[in-house]
């Protein structure tokens, strides 16, 4: 048997108890009256309308204009696009021709604390007009909610003269680049040109090298980068003071592209969430419990094992509550459904099982006569196809509810978008917990184990399991 390095235990260990600190509590940074998110945790989660509430509105095409089915089906799919590119699952959205109007009803931001219905639908019902512009010229500036300086309405040259608008994007996706200066990692928006966009982008840039050429979304910009050199292949970025969210939102409404026509908001109210933050609290509450009830049976039954098994637990645990807040720079905050929470409760049953499965093999096999690390090699092994079979199938399961009942299938026309979003939820947060149950369940805790059986004091039978006095 391949030995493990006595401090691989403590290494595994204080790896996870960081992963499940940081992912419960963040890691935050305070900048005068504001405060910043280096890693976000559980209060930066987005919590769905059956737990936290949200927001109900009702959309109309501007200035009385009637709008045929195909153009309203078309705005939907757009405003569908933006709620679905910054995860909000958790989400209803109709289309009502015979009155001409759209309804859409979806959660709260997680860092809402005006709870103000106008403000939540802006950034859906906006038009998303992207042009760059000579210059960088603006008429008037302001603070946005995080203390940054936002410039509005261009003025002068910049006003007068456009190189691109929206419709000479081909693509527009969420990107990082690293900081010259700071050498950290910023996200980006990524944009690809048409080739008549490339033209006239080569030429400007030709034209204006050493000067500035603007980025500006509807009358705010957005970025005012020198042009350093002429650019031919079609491909730029989008640059500017942006969160992964901002960032990712950004992309999604250019790629998505401008509404057919402009949209007002008709009516908007609050919805009250079904379930509550005292259930949440509650629900809380009980994980907590059930959590400790279940390290000390392992524990009292498994001994040894039992204490790897809990760590790796706390891992999987950690990882779930890292892929639902935002934790990963890559991915934004997930919206967390009762379904989810289900989920997420069924993998951490799978986790159990896992290590409930993995020590009773090591038991059995010292039972009948196996050597400690014979019992180890042979439990580990035999334990490891059982685990995996069991999770590969629940994994194909929750791959076929996410692929299934995902945003814009056909079985929404079924089901409805209310029950897509649930289900949706629900899969998503089993499949990661089956993951995460992969990562602690089957490697972190066969190296924790291992490296502990290294010990000469720990290298006793009766604490894997065996009989006292082994």
């Amino acid at each position: 048997m391949k030995r493990v390095k006595k401090p691989v235990f403590f290494v595994v260990a204080l790896l996870i108890a960081a992963l499940v600190y940081t992912a419960l509590f963040g890691v935050y940074t305070q900048r005068g009256d504001f405060k910043d998110a280096v890693i976000k945790g559980a209060g930066d989660i987005r919590w769905g309308i059956d737990i936290r509430g949200g927001v109900e509105a009702t959309f109309s095409p501007a200035n009385g204009v009637k709008a045929t089915d195909s153009e309203l089906e078309s705005a939907k799919a757009i405003i569908e696009t933006r709620m679905v590119s910054t995860n909000i699952t958790d989400y209803e959205l109709y289309t009502d021709a015979a009155n001409n109007r759209i309804i859409v009803r979806f959660p709260w931001k997680s860092d809402e604390t005006d709870f103000d219905p106008e403000t939540a639908v802006e950034e859906l019902a906006s038009t998303a007009l992207l042009t760059f512009r000579e210059g960088g010229s603006y008429e008037s500036m302001e603070y946005g909610t995080n203390g940054e300086t936002v410039y509005k309405t261009p003025s002068g040259t910049t006003a007068e003269n456009v190189i691109l608008e929206g419709s000479d994007v081909v693509k527009a996706e969420l990107a990082f680049q690293q900081d010259q200066q700071t050498g950290s990692t910023e996200p980006i928006v990524s944009l690809e040109l048409s080739d008549e966009g490339t033209t006239k982008f080569a030429e400007a840039t030709e034209r204006l090298k050493g000067q500035t050429i603007s980025i500006w979304m509807d009358d705010v910009r957005l970025s005012a980068p020198t042009v350093e050199a002429v650019i031919t292949d079609g491909k730029c970025v989008i640059q500017g003071d942006f969160t992964n969210e901002s960032a990712s939102a950004l992309a999604a409404r250019i790629q998505a592209g401008a509404l057919p026509f402009a949209l007002e908001t008709s009516n908007f109210n609050s919805l009250a969430p079904t379930l509550g933050a005292q259930a949440l609290d509650a629900m809380t509450l009980a994980g907590v419990i059930a959590f400790a009830v279940i390290a000390v049976l392992m524990i009292l039954v498994f001994r040894l094992p039992g204490v790897v098994a809990t760590i790796s637990l706390a891992g999987q645990m950690g990882i779930c509550f890292a892929a639902v807040s935002g934790y990963f720079a890559q991915f934004s905050s997930f919206t967390m459904t009762l379904p989810g929470i289900a989920g997420l409760i069924l993998s951490i049953g799978i986790g159990v099982d896992a290590n409930v499965l993995t020590a009773s093999r090591i038991r059995e096999e010292l039972k009948n006569g196996k050597t400690l690390d014979g019992a180890l090699q042979n439990g580990f092994k035999s334990s490891f196809w059982a685990i995996f079979d069991g999770n590969l199938t629940t994994a194909i399961v929750a791959v076929m509810l996410m692929g299934v009942f995902g945003p814009s299938n056909i079985l929404s026309m079924i089901f409805g978008q209310s029950t897509t979003g649930s289900i949706f939820s629900f899969g998503f947060t089993l499949l990661v917990g089956i993951i995460a149950n992969f990562i602690m369940g089957v490697f972190a805790t066969r190296m924790m184990t291992m490296s502990l059986a290294g010990f000469k004091c720990l290298h006793k039978k009766w604490l894997f399991g065996g009989a006292r006095g082994e």
